[in-house]
């Protein structure tokens, strides 16, 4: 049994629809495929009504990739080993909001925002916090605040004291990227920040366990038609690595050594570019 985060502000009223509707369609916080429990447990569970992901079958949920499961502005917080420890809200078109709680990592630093569609990664799944076991906390709440104590997610609804398995079609099919840039980089890499360009997304990513950074660009639109894109990193001191060409999907990945090294990192989608200063320096 894991520990829920305390609730750090709007407390929950009785009812879970009083204040507000929500209107927008929530996917699974996970990669597409990926099957998870969602346990919206009772006995303690602060705040009630809240999902608490868990490991499905032999799948960890460890170390997973968090991502949006609606569009609209994440926020990103840092209570230390307090409460929701790494978290994120992200506040939706119609007033309502999503958080996500106990991530190892995030894509920005505390105190940063980043608009995100549906599928943007956020960060990794972790036992920050007031945790005793990895784990995602997960909570829907309404316009006015209060916790939709019966939260549906993938259009399944998961109702105080459920249970229940849930696959992701987070970012699968209709005209979606198949790839992904932890699929890119591959094993070990994680997403510590990201770019939004026109038709499409540049993505920086950390292997804590070699050091190395990379850097990949993937398209939204224009899927399966070849068109000039990039992807560079750049270690401070050092030269530019740089991918360039026409791609029907991303390019890169562009991996470089930069364990304690400041990075410039950056893309290009046709005309639309995006280049950082030297950040990320530990």
């Amino acid at each position: 049994m894991t520990l829920a985060a305390a609730v750090l502000s709007q407390p929950a009223p009785a009812s879970a629809h009083s204040s507000g509707v929500l209107a927008v369609a929530h996917k699974s916080p996970f990669n597409c495929g990926k099957t998870f429990y969602a346990n919206n447990w009772t006995g303690g569970h602060n705040p009630e009504g809240s999902i608490d992901w868990q490991d499905y079958g032999g799948d960890d949920v460890n170390g997973e990739t968090v991502r949006a499961t609606a569009a609209g502005t994440a926020y990103f917080y840092d209570a230390g080993s307090t409460s929701y420890g790494k978290w994120v809200e992200i506040r939706h078109s119609d007033g309502t909001r999503t958080r996500y709680a106990h991530m190892s990592s995030m894509v920005k630093g505390a105190g940063s925002t980043l608009s995100v569609s549906q599928g943007t990664a956020i960060g990794t799944v972790g036992s920050t916090g007031n945790s005793s076991a990895p784990h995602l906390h997960y909570e829907q709440r309404t316009s006015g605040g209060g916790m939709d104590t019966s939260p549906t997610v993938e259009g399944v609804t998961v109702s105080l004291g459920q249970k229940k398995a849930i696959t992701s079609t987070n970012g699968c099919g209709g005209g979606d990227n198949p790839h992904t840039p932890e699929g890119v980089c591959g094993s070990g890499y994680a997403v510590i920040d990201s770019a939004a360009l026109t038709g499409g997304r540049t993505y920086l990513l950390y292997n804590s366990g070699n050091g190395y950074n990379c850097v990949v660009t993937l398209k939204t639109s224009n899927l399966g038609s070849a068109s000039a894109m990039s992807a560079f990193l750049e270690p401070q001191g050092e030269s530019r690595t740089t991918d360039s060409g026409s791609y029907d999907y991303y390019a890169g990945p562009v991996r470089r050594d930069a364990a304690g090294q400041c990075v410039r990192w950056g893309g290009s989608i046709g005309s639309s570019s995006y280049t950082s200063g030297f950040e990320h320096c530990d």
